[in-house]
Formats: structure tokens, C-alpha cells, sequence
């Protein structure tokens, strides 16, 4: 930290918060694990449910959003893949020497991994990272001095915007047929009326800009509260294991298969969207599959970009279950409506956005996924809104802006 007045206060004020972060947080997945058994207790307390129908409907719950959870390894699986395609590392490179000053480059790199965000998540919680290391190298040989810690939270306070975009989870459950939530409304709920609606794309300006300006001002300024990075962190990616020694090594070095299979998958979403048809979870996964077949040279670096994508794939494979327990305990039990009238005992249709808002980004500390937290608090704040008279579009995106 600086040894500046200002600086000393702010690391004093820090340290008790970065302790408790550092030492007594656990993960996502123990939060999980913990939620379930308080989801399991209140149940209990609450409702007229006893334990062989608190644990029935866990159990059976487990396995009621496969469809879902495949979905959203597939966004995540996608979205890694394609940032570290050679085109978009490239794009990255030429990215990084765009920055001509220090406070510049903070605002840069925030805006850039926030439209990453807004394609999708998958890929702006990458792209973040990367062009924080792209700046920070290219700015060294440039005589810049970056403070990197700074490019880092420059980079992931993009993610603030990701559920307003193209991947949000809410809307785009909402909008998927035959998904939990569309079940819940009778019929799926249009994109229209919630990522592409002209007060959500409004929203989406006033918070970059917001953002954008707060890291201008925070950013350091002074020489001697400048951490640089002392070694350059950029990688080339994962190695491709390329070499040809038979015939089927040909065939797996060739451009064709991915560029026949991206084409075919190209003129499908075409006649897709030529036929009327809606953008769901499935249609937007296959056209982040379309770009990546598109880009990659050959199958080999394709199964490379998976390998290395699929290592940040497993948490989710093991969270994502236990969030459909705790929905499964929820339904069985008639928990939601419990919960549902409390909401609405305190709330009302002009309130209820705000309230439903603010509970859902202390949610969020607790459910990090914003599918997961869909799962566990979606359903109740849908049935306080249809209790209010509040169009659903609110309650999806109260949830969608409280985890972002």
C-alpha cells in the first residue's frame, strides 16, 4: 500500500474486510451444501412438511434442471473456449497497445471486458483477465507505469453488466420454452420485455458510464502508489498437441470438419431466426459454438481450447444440482409460498422491484451463479410479483441486476 495519509487510512479501513474475505469465506460450493440444510430447517419450521417430504423432495429435485445445468456449463465451456481462440488473442494484442496513459488504460480495459460481458459472460470473465495482462505488458515497454491491481479490478468490474446482455441467465431462462420458469408463467417470457427492452439498454449505458467514471477517479496517480507488474504474464494459450504422424492426424489437422460443422450450424440459426423463432439459452449457446468452429484452424486446437476450458466447468457441474435440491425442497414443501407472502406483507407494486433488487444481491454473497440463484430465488420472487399485480419482467431482472 501507499505510504501517502490517504493511503494509510484506506489500507487500515481494508484490512479487517480483506481478512475476513481471505480467511472465513468459504466456496461457493460449501455455501451450497450450507444453504440447502437452512433451506431444509425452514422448511421444517414454516411449512406442514415433515422430514420424509423435505428429503423426498430434495432428492427428487436433484436431477429437475438437467437441461438447465448443461446449459449453463455450455455458456461458461463456450465462452472460455472462445476467447482463447487465435483470432480473438490477436484482437486482444492489438487491443493492448491502444491505451496511451494510465487512467486511460484503467477505463479501457473496463470498458472492453463490460461489451465482452454483454456478448457473454463466459467470455468477458476471461477477456478481462487477458487484456489486463496485455495492457500491463505492452504499457511496460512503452515506459507507462500501470498500476496492475487496478487493471485487474478494472478488468472484472466489467462483469457488472453481464446479466443486462446477450447470455443473461434470467432473462434468457424466462424466454427458453419448457424451462422452470416458463412453467411457472403458463408461457415463455419475451427477450423483448427484458434484455432488449429500452429501459434495461438504458441501464446498461448509465452503469458503464457509472463505473467508468468511479475508476477514473480511484485511479492512482501519484508515482510512488503504482504497483507494476515486474514480469510479463502473458501466455500463448494451451499447446496444441498438432503433430502429424498418420493419416487420422491428418484428418484431425485439417480445417474441415470445423468449418463444414460451422457452416452447417450457421444455416441452421439462419433458418432459425428466418422461421420467427425466439433466442433461448440453446439458441445462443450453438452461436457461440458457430463462431468458435468458425475461428479455430482444425479439430486439434479445438479438443485444446476444451481441455483448457473444461477445467472451470466442474464447479458448476456440482453447485448447480444442489440449487435444484433446494428448489425441489421449496416446491415440495409449499415453502415458496410462504416466502412469496412474506414479500408481499412488506412490499408493494411500487416497491417490490426495488425490495426484490436489493435481496437479491445479498443473495448473490451466498449463490454466486446467477442461473444458480435464478433456481433458488426466482421462483419466489414470481409468485410475490403475481400476488402484487408486478409484471414478471421485474422479478426476472430484480434477479438478474441484484447478482450482477
Amino acid at each position: 500500500m501507499p505510504d501517502s495519509p490517504r493511503g494509510r487510512t484506506l489500507a487500515r479501513a481494508m484490512r479487517p474486510v480483506n481478512t475476513v474475505v481471505e480467511r472465513y469465506i468459504p466456496s461457493a460450493l460449501v455455501f451450497a451444501v450450507a444453504l440447502t440444510f437452512v433451506v431444509a430447517l425452514m422448511a421444517l419450521l414454516l411449512t406442514d412438511a415433515g422430514p420424509k417430504e423435505v428429503v423426498t423432495g430434495w432428492g427428487d429435485g436433484l436431477s429437475g434442471l438437467l437441461a438447465f445445468i448443461t446449459q449453463m456449463a455450455l455458456i461458461l465451456l463456450l465462452g472460455h473456449t472462445l476467447a482463447h481462440t487465435r483470432p480473438v488473442r490477436r484482437l486482444l494484442r492489438a487491443l493492448g497497445a491502444v491505451p496511451g496513459s494510465p487512467a486511460g488504460a484503467y477505463v479501457f480495459v473496463f470498458a472492453v471486458a463490460a461489451v465482452a460481458s454483454l456478448v457473454t459472460w463466459g467470455l468477458g470473465l476471461v477477456v478481462g483477465a487477458l487484456l489486463a495482462q496485455e495492457v500491463a505488458a505492452q504499457g511496460r515497454e512503452k515506459g507507462i507505469r500501470l498500476h496492475f491491481p487496478m487493471l485487474v479490478a478494472a478488468g472484472f468490474s466489467g462483469f457488472v453488466v453481464w446479466h443486462m446482455g446477450y447470455s443473461g441467465s434470467a432473462p434468457l431462462t424466462a424466454a427458453t420454452p419448457d424451462s422452470f420458469v416458463a412453467e411457472q408463467l403458463g408461457a415463455p417470457l419475451p427477450l423483448s420485455q427484458t434484455t432488449f427492452a429500452v429501459w434495461n439498454v438504458v441501464a446498461v449505458v448509465l452503469v458503464v458510464a457509472a463505473v467508468a467514471a468511479a475508476l477514473f477517479l480511484v485511479a492512482p496517480r501519484e508515482d510512488d502508489r503504482v504497483v507494476e507488474l515486474e514480469v510479463d504474464a502473458r501466455d500463448d494459450g494451451p499447446a496444441l498437441d498438432d503433430d502429424i504422424v498418420t493419416p487420422a492426424d491428418r484428418v484431425d489437422a485439417s480445417r474441415l470438419p470445423t468449418l463444414a460443422l460451422g457452416l452447417l450450424l450457421v444455416a441452421y440459426l439462419a433458418l432459425h431466426v428466418a422461421d420467427g423463432g425466439t433466442l433461448t439459452l440453446d439458441v445462443v449457446n450453438w452461436t457461440f459454438l458457430a463462431l468458435v468452429l468458425l475461428l479455430v484452424h482444425n479439430p486439434f486446437e479445438l479438443i485444446a481450447l476444451t481441455k483448457n476450458a473444461a477445467s472451470n466447468v466442474g464447479e458448476i457441474l456440482l453447485q448447480f444440482p444442489l440449487y435444484a435440491g433446494i428448489l425441489g425442497i421449496m416446491t415440495a414443501s409449499g415453502l415458496i409460498e410462504v416466502l412469496s407472502d412474506a414479500i408481499t406483507s412488506v412490499a408493494s407494486p411500487q416497491t417490490f422491484g426495488v425490495l426484490a433488487f436489493l435481496s437479491a444481491g445479498v443473495v448473490n454473497l451466498f449463490v454466486p451463479s446467477g442461473g444458480g440463484q435464478l433456481a433458488v430465488q426466482g421462483p419466489v420472487l414470481l409468485e410475490a410479483a403475481g400476488q402484487l399485480g408486478v409484471d414478471p419482467s421485474v422479478a426476472v431482472m430484480a434477479v438478474a441486476y441484484g447478482d450482477q
